[in-house]
Order: C-alpha cells, then structure tokens, then sequence
C-alpha cells in the first residue's frame, strides 16, 4: 500500500517530458480491513478498521521517487469511476505528472482486497482491471518522454509487452531501465534480461525465476549470479528483514548488505518492488 496523498510541490502538466524519473506501470486502491487474525476458508471474523488507500507497485514506485526529489511522471490506465478520479487527484497531490495518466470507460481501476492481522501479516486478492488495458498507442505517446528521462522503472503488474516495449524504447535511448519482475513468471522472457541496467526482485521472485532454493543471503547470491548471467547488468535480490543482495557485471562477487531490524506494522508493501526500487532509481538520479 501507498501512503495516501499528501501535498506536494506542483509542476505543470508540460513538463512530463523533461521528468528525471518515468514508471510505466501499475495502480491500484487498496481496500483494507484489519483483523487480530486472519479468516480460515469459509469463516466470517470481524475487523477493527477499514481504509481505502492507493496502491500498485509502478505508482508506489513513482510516489517513493517523487517523495525523495525525483521529478517524475506515472505511464498507467485507471478507470473513469471515483477510484480512477481519486487515483490520478493523489498523482498530483505526490508531485506527480498526470499527462500519461489515462483513464478507460473499459474497466475499473485496479483494486486490491487486503486483510491484515496484528501480526502485521496479510492476505490479498488482486484485480488488475485497466491496468491491462495499457496499450501500445498508449505508450506512443509517453515514448518522447521516456527517451528524456534519467531511468525508466517497469514492472509486470501491467501486460509484459507493454513493459517490454517501454525498457526497449529507454534502453535505445541510453536511458537506465530498472525493472522488478513482479509479479515473477518462470517463463519470463529473456530480453527482459538484457534490457534490465538494474533487475530488482525479492527472494520468492528470485526463487521463480532461477528455479533455485533462497532462504539466506548466501541463496541470494547464487540465485544473482544466474540471473547476471542471463544479461542483467546489475542483479538486486532483496530479503525482507535480512537485508539484500547485490552484484554487477564489473563486480560480480554477490555482497550482502544487512538491514536494521524493525517491527513490521504491515508487510504489504515491504517488498523489494514497491519501497525498495522508488529509492533505488534516486541514487542513480
């Protein structure tokens, strides 16, 4: 989940072309119920709270980026009903431009139930809706943009030859592409690979992808150097509340870099895809 929108610096729609940082990706509201517990199959519990939040992992990459100085710009499709309309209000109230923010009387914006316990635990159920209706001429039209731009991020929450389409557009350009393959696919295709200056994925994602075992910094790292070798240039592997694992082309020894442990209030959101890449992209930027 995405923080919800909180004012932000404004800058005219004109500008997406001259943004530091494009995200072709997903959005989603997030409907959220917390309970002490999560419901076993057929059971009904009562919950405490309820709120309505935004959410997707391209627009929570976007608000992470824009959040620490990156002027950046969201490529997307939401609905036409109060929730595409919501949506498209917190872009702009993150500093986000809006100029490729479309939005289809074909299907609803995106949503996400999700059910959280007090262990900060979840359960969720995704429907895609207008994300999948990202298109082709769509992405024509933020083409001219994404060549500007410092670093593309994409992810796969939208139709994968859209995201294809837009890493192939930035990297003939010379623009860095950091992709997170989520959600992770075994069949991934591999220009993905090769298109991908920086490939972020967390451990269960790593595990898809390479078919390997990643239950310890030292997994990661096996799993990193399969995933180089299929043409990434620099290979993240992140590990919840153990930290990450990173290597390159120019240094291909796998390094651990711990994190400090914390209390997870709610881990929807706590993967290397969503508040990982956002400010990931900013170093380089």
């Amino acid at each position: 989940m995405a923080a919800s929108g909180e004012p932000g610096r404004q800058w005219q729609e004109e500008e997406a072309a001259a943004a530091a940082v494009v995200v072709v990706g997903s959005c989603m509201t997030d409907l959220v119920s917390l309970t002490t517990r999560l419901p076993k199959t057929g059971e009904t519990i009562h919950g405490h709270k309820f709120f309505i939040g935004f959410g997707g992992k391209g627009a929570n990459q976007c608000v992470q980026a824009a959040r620490l100085g990156a002027k950046a710009s969201m490529v997307c499709k939401v609905g036409k009903g109060s929730f595409g309309n919501d949506y498209i209000e917190n872009l702009k109230q993150n500093a986000i431009s809006t100029e490729f923010a479309y939005q289809t009387a074909e299907a609803a914006t995106g949503t996400a139930s999700i059910i959280v316990n007090k262990e900060g635990q979840n359960s969720i159920v995704i429907v895609a809706g207008a994300n999948l209706l990202l298109n082709r001429e769509d992405l024509r039209k933020a083409a001219d943009a994404i060549r500007r731009a410092r670093v593309l991020i994409c992810q796969l929450e939208i139709p994968p030859a859209i995201s294809l389409e837009a890493l192939t557009i930035a990297h003939s350009s010379g623009v860095k592409t950091l992709f997170n393959p989520a959600p992770a696919t075994a069949d991934l295709d591999p220009r993905f690979y090769a298109l991908s200056d920086v490939f972020c994925c967390n451990e269960s994602e790593a595990e898809i992808l390479t078919g390997l075992a990643v239950s310890s910094p030292a997994d990661a790292g096996t799993a990193a150097l399969v995933l180089l070798e299929r043409g990434c240039q620099v290979v993240i592997i992140t590990l919840g509340a153990e930290g990450c694992v990173m290597l390159s082309k120019p240094e291909p020894v796998p390094k651990y870099i711990p994190t400090e442990k914390i209390k997870a209030v709610d881990t929807t959101s706590s993967c290397g895809g969503r508040h990982f890449t956002g400010p990931c992209c900013c170093c380089d930027h």
